[in-house]
């Protein structure tokens, strides 16, 4: 049987992915640094059809991201099932380390972290042994000192399940170092998994950097505890050799899983460019894989990633009608869509700078001090971009009371790396303006007074070639162009460094006042263009 499917399976910013299996059904998770809800869970039928099921980091309380940048906070979870328990592992950066969170089922609720005291570093993972036991494993710097930056080691340590079933750290025993890398003088060896197959113990995980010279190698033992050898053919996956004007760049943190018809998928992170850069940030792919003298090996006719794959393979997993990822248009209710996000967990509701609450079906952004360039809970809201041409609109209602009032939409790489298009109060009266944050500085690339302003107010951008078009109109069929050829190429971690890919939102501030004014966002709505 012949099968075809297109990469990436989660297109726009979903890094870091880990998969497990439950019987006949899919969980996938991806990392979400400072934004919140935290952790994604998905769920598949067939592996290539993927629907957002909840949040594994998804009430005030559960963690406090407070003060984190963007590109800090959730990192790398890892999801694995167990009797019918489902675990996930994470790490918060600048916030506490490792945790390890539980359900009875992928949807939630999942508990309150429990805090693994002892297991330093990060990429925290889990596995179940076929004798009973159950390890932790992770990545931390080399334990006699790092010889050079990145020099770290993989480790493992016993895990009590029972100590966790009561809340309390289950770690027990030492640390084990167990692999240091592929290759000589490695950096970063991360994103480690153990499984175990046919006898052997296998463990994958990723060295190089997030990078460009990102790749996935594999090691394995008889005994967990080692001797470890690795494939001597290491790395099995990477684009490092193509160079910086491949299509598919950044290839690396993988993880695997069977379909239970007997064939083998390794899910792993990479990224599209676009005239060089890439906007959407680190994307997750699927690679067939199989096994060949006891070693893993990936199973497309290039041995790369590739956009279209075609398998032959005896399974009736992937003939499940196509679930949507997303609707293209957005209404508010009781609770933000569940693939949208806000900034930074706060550790109580009251702290919010939204509400849902406030009128029926609008989301109202209250006009508070913090702004999008500070790290604190600013009125924001947002989704992923996940495609090179796009469109998104939004309608609102704002009328600035001060000067220091703005509201309207935002493309989000990070705190510094920004486009705003905003409502705001001027000498004249109710203007709009688009500014471009770039680096430390603020500039305003287009402003005019509008004496009419219409209320509601429709913004939109849309994205072509890298290219973004702003335009602004009383409804979404009568829009009066604002501003175009305004660069989209800055809205990428080649301009702007970090692990995040871009956000389209809303935003509100009073810009370091509190005047208690509000913008309401009615709907907002995001599509593909010529994709």
């Amino acid at each position: 049987m012949e099968l075809s499917y297109r990469n990436p399976i989660l297109s726009g910013f979903y890094p870091d992915p880990s998969i497990c299996r439950a019987g006949n059904d899919f969980y996938l998770v991806t990392s979400t640094f400072a934004y919140f809800p935290g952790i994604p869970i998905f769920h598949s039928t067939d592996l290539i059809h993927w629907k957002q099921i909840g949040n594994a980091i998804d009430r005030p309380g559960q963690l406090c991201s407070d003060g984190n940048q963007i590109s800090q906070g959730l990192f790398a979870p890892t999801i694995r099932e167990n009797k019918g328990i489902f675990y996930i592992l994470c790490t918060l950066i600048s916030g506490g380390g490792n945790f390890i969170i539980s359900a009875k089922t992928p949807a939630g609720p999942w508990s309150d972290p429990v805090w693994l005291t002892g297991a330093d570093g990060i990429d925290p993972s889990i596995f179940f042994d076929d004798n009973g036991k159950v390890w932790y494993c992770g990545t931390h710097p080399a334990p006699e000192g790092e010889a050079y930056p990145g020099n770290y080691e993989i480790y493992i340590r016993e895990i009590d399940i029972s100590l966790l079933e009561k809340g309390k750290n289950p770690l027990i025993g030492e640390n084990i170092g167990i692999w240091r890398g592929a290759l000589r003088d490695v950096i970063w060896p991360e994103g480690p998994h153990i499984y175990k197959i046919n006898g052997w113990y296998y463990l994958l995980h990723a060295e190089g950097g997030t990078g460009i010279d990102h790749a996935v190698c594999v090691a394995r033992a008889k005994d967990i505890h080692g001797k470890w050898e690795g494939k001597k053919s290491n790395p099995i996956l990477t684009h490092r050799h193509l160079g910086r004007n491949a299509e598919i760049i950044n290839v690396g943190h993988a993880d695997i899983v069977d379909d239970g018809k007997g064939n083998w998928w390794m899910i792993h992170l990479a990224s599209r460019q676009f005239d060089g850069v890439c906007p959407l940030g680190r994307e997750t792919f699927m690679v067939p894989v199989y096994w060949e003298d006891e070693w893993l090996c990936v199973a497309t006719k290039s041995g790369l990633v590739e956009d279209q794959i075609t398998v032959n393979i005896e399974s009736e997993l992937m003939k499940s009608p196509q679930w949507s990822l997303e609707p293209s248009c957005d209404h508010f209710s009781e609770k933000l869509p569940i693939h949208w996000l806000t900034l930074r967990m706060p550790a109580d509701e009251k702290l919010r700078a939204f509400s849902l609450k406030e009128r029926a079906g609008v989301l109202r952004l209250f006009t508070k001090p913090q702004t999008i360039r500070e790290k604190e809970h600013l009125a924001f809201a947002g989704r992923r971009l996940r495609h090179k041409n796009w469109a998104f609109s939004v309608s609102l209602e704002f009328l600035p009371k001060t000067n220091m009032e703005t509201a309207g939409i935002v493309l989000l790489q990070n705190e510094d790396w920004n486009y705003r298009f905003e409502i705001f109060s001027s000498s004249s009266g109710v203007s709009l303006r688009l500014i471009k944050a770039a680096g430390s500085s603020d500039e305003i690339i287009a402003s005019t007074e509008v004496p009419s302003l219409p209320s509601p107010l429709v913004l939109s951008v849309i994205c072509e070639e890298m290219k973004l078009a702003f335009f602004y109109g009383k409804d979404q069929y009568s829009l009066i162009r604002f501003a175009d050829g305004i660069d989209a190429r800055i809205l990428s971690t080649e301009y702007a460094g970090g692990f995040t890919g871009t956000l389209a939102g809303v935003f509100a501030s009073a810009n370091g006042t509190n005047t208690g004014n509000f913008a309401d966002v009615f709907w907002a709505e995001y599509r593909g263009l010529n994709e």
